[in-house]
């Protein structure tokens, strides 16, 4: 499944499915209507494809309120009951901030810097082995 997940009326989130996981691409506002819309999407999406892993990339997003902050609280309990990790990635410092003077602590949730680290997190065979200097010995 590759594709828009279409919220309200003129917004559109995008959704890929890249293997085994669902990234899903916050950008601007997210209304609460929209915001439940994709929670409910997320769902479907996760029970349709099987996938393990969800990314919710919030590096576009300025301001989250306690709604969202739950909404995704609620993706990651979900997402959990249906065998997938959740993780969200490119959180603002400003957003951490207001997170925690919200007194969120957002359970289930793991967080990661961007969306390549998030993703490595969810799939830990994609992750690159460092390579070992070759040795080579004088005859």
């Amino acid at each position: 499944m590759t594709g828009p997940i279409h919220g309200s009326p003129g917004t559109h989130v995008p959704v890929l499915k890249l293997g085994s996981i669902l990234l899903v691409t916050l950008q601007g506002e997210l209304h609460d209507r929209a915001a439940e819309q994709l929670q409910h999407d997320i769902g479907k999406a996760i029970a349709a494809s099987s996938v393990t892993g969800v990314v919710i990339d919030i590096s576009g997003v300025e301001i989250v309120d306690s709604f969202l902050g739950r909404v995704f609280a609620e993706i990651a309990a979900q997402a959990k009951l249906l065998a997938a990790q959740t993780v969200v990635a490119g959180m603002r410092p400003a957003v951490a901030i207001t997170l925690v003077e919200l007194g969120l602590t957002l359970p289930g949730l793991r967080t990661a810097l961007d969306a390549q680290q998030a993703m490595l997190m969810l799939d830990p065979a994609s992750t690159p082995v460092p390579h070992s200097p070759v040795r080579r010995e004088s005859p």
